[in-house]
This record gives C-alpha cells, sequence and structure tokens, in this order.
C-alpha cells in the first residue's frame, strides 16, 4: 500500500539569494517521486530509512513539547507505523539539490500533522507562509537551516513565486513548447553534495562586507531579473541575465562547484553555447543549465549526463 506519491523540485532560481531576500522561483519535477509505505520485510536500504524516520519522530516530538512549531503531530501513530516497518520510499536521489528530503517533509506532514492545511483549501498568503515556516522547521532537521520552500513545493505540487520571504504565492509559468530550440536542463556531477556544510560557509561569508555587497549588487540582482524575464517569457533578456549570473556565481561560489566542472562552467559562459547554475546548494549533484540551443548544448556537453526538464 503506497501513500500519496510527493514530487522532487527544481529551484530554478534563487539558490542561496533566498536567504537574503532574493526572489525565487520553484517548479515541481515529476521524473523523481516519493511515497510513504509499510512493510514487515524491510531490505537493508529501506531499515536505514526506517531508523531515520525513527529520529525525524524524535525530533517533531521535541519541536512538538517545546511548542516551536505551529502545527501538533499524531506520533503515537507514527511511532506506531514506524514499528511496523514504515520507510520512505524514494526515487529521488538524495543529495542531488532536487529536494529528495523536502517530499519526505511533505509526506510526513501530511500522514501525521493533525488540523493540516490541506491542498483543496483556498491556500492565502498566510496559509502559504504559515506552511513555509512549519516546513522550514520539519526540514532544519535534515540540513541545519531551511527556507522550507521545498516541502512547500512538494506539498503543493505547483510553481511557487517567492517575492521575499514574506511574500510568496503560486506562479503561472509559460507554457513548454515542445518544439522550442532552448530548454532547462540538469547535469550530472556524478558525486553527492552536503548542504549543510555549504550553507553554513554561505552564512560565514555573509559577514564580510565585500561579500554582502556582491551579492545585493550583482548575484540578487541578476536573481531577481532572471525569474521577471522567465515569467514574462522574455528570451532574449533572460539569457542576458543568466550570463551575467552564471560568471557571478564563478567568480564568488567557487567551492560550491565541484572543482571538474570549473572549466566546463567558464566554456559556457565564453562559448555562449549554454550558462550554467548551482541546483540547490551545489558541491555535487546536478548542476543546473540553460540554453538557447539544446543540440548544441548537447554537443558542447556531450561527455555529461544531461537530462532535459524544460523546453522554450
Amino acid at each position: 500500500m503506497k501513500g500519496p506519491l510527493f514530487y522532487s523540485k527544481i529551484l530554478l532560481f534563487g539558490e542561496y539569494g533566498i536567504i537574503k531576500d532574493s526572489k525565487g522561483l520553484s517548479i515541481p519535477y515529476n521524473s523523481y517521486n516519493g511515497a510513504l509505505q509499510i512493510d514487515e520485510e524491510l531490505s537493508e536500504e529501506h531499515q536505514k530509512s526506517n531508523a531515520g524516520l525513527k529520529r525525524f519522530a524524535d525530533y517533531l516530538a521535541k519541536l512538538d513539547s517545546d511548542q516551536m512549531i505551529e502545527v501538533s503531530f499524531d506520533i503515537k501513530r507514527m511511532y506506531k507505523d514506524i514499528e511496523k516497518g514504515l520507510y520512505f520510499d524514494s526515487s529521488i536521489p538524495q543529495g542531488y539539490g532536487i529536494g529528495s528530503s523536502g517530499a519526505l517533509v511533505a509526506a510526513v506532514y501530511d500522514k501525521y500533522a493533525q488540523h493540516k492545511i490541506t491542498v483543496l483549501e483556498n491556500l492565502t498568503r498566510e496559509k502559504l507562509l504559515k506552511l513555509k515556516s512549519i516546513f522550514a522547521e520539519m526540514e532544519s532537521f535534515f540540513h541545519g537551516q531551511s527556507s522550507g520552500l521545498d516541502p512547500l513545493n512538494s506539498y503543493l505540487s505547483l510553481p511557487i513565486l517567492i517575492n521575499s520571504k514574506e511574500h510568496i504565492e503560486m506562479a503561472g509559468i509559460p507554457l513548454q513548447t515542445k518544439s522550442g530550440k532552448g530548454g532547462v536542463f540538469l547535469l550530472d556531477s556524478g558525486s553527492v553534495g552536503e548542504t549543510a556544510p555549504l550553507v553554513n560557509l554561505f552564512m560565514e561569508n555573509l559577514k564580510q562586507e565585500g561579500f554582502r555587497k556582491m551579492l545585493k549588487d550583482k548575484f540578487v540582482k541578476h536573481t531577481d531579473a532572471c525569474v521577471e524575464d522567465f515569467l514574462k517569457g522574455d528570451v532574449k533578456s533572460l539569457f542576458g541575465n543568466l550570463k551575467q549570473l552564471s560568471h557571478t556565481v564563478l567568480n564568488n561560489f567557487k567551492p560550491m562547484i565541484p572543482k571538474q566542472f570549473h572549466q566546463l562552467w567558464k566554456k559556457g559562459i565564453e562559448s555562449n553555447a549554454y550558462y550554467l547554475k548551482l541546483c540547490g546548494s551545489g558541491g555535487g549533484g546536478y548542476i543546473l543549465g540553460f540554453t538557447q540551443d539544446m543540440e548544441k548544448a548537447k554537443a558542447a556537453l556531450k561527455d555529461y549526463k544531461l537530462e532535459v526538464v524544460y523546453n522554450f
């Protein structure tokens, strides 16, 4: 018996920036998903998931008893299910920046939260912010600090536009054109990224005035422009801003880019065949790419595993 499916997500724009109030745009990615399952005969992998859920239940119980979260969970039922063999059956690769922990958080909230906000309600901005705040507390178990956006995207399974920390809304994104030459793709770095150390490094960098200035004058400025261009469908302006954004990331976020991709990143900017950006916190997992000519990008990246996620 499988529970409801929760999908992976792709944060098209806003990684790191949304911590400092940049705009962001997140879309569900239905190629990967996960669901809570119960099975008495657990494989080794599912035993690990079961043990992880036990630790997560302990964490939620503590949040609940310390009144640190705006929701109560049916923890007794969750513990009973864990004893029966509860695990998260997921095809979402972990540490790849596409929301594996977000989908798990959404599934647990859906199954065990009491008086939960459901996707069938009229989702006002207040309800969206409350959900995001609950999910941020829950997901902090995995990352040390979370915006709550990944679980929110997975729970609603709709594109989400972040205007600022206090202003989020469901977004309509331009329809895909299957015949379009351009598109968004994922590039597999072949290694797993660790979110918490990279977020900590970013928070350390924020203590430097020069880094904060770069973030405001370049990173956030180009991120915001990319979000606006993408939503308007202004491809020409979008690629101008993407080039600037890709350049800013290469110059200022090097530790977040796996070393073997530094040259490839630079090559994209110089050739204009594609522009790369971080997918999630970086350090491994997927790298996000944008191109105006998918065939040209595929030829330039023929030695790498490329997955097209959106055509325009």
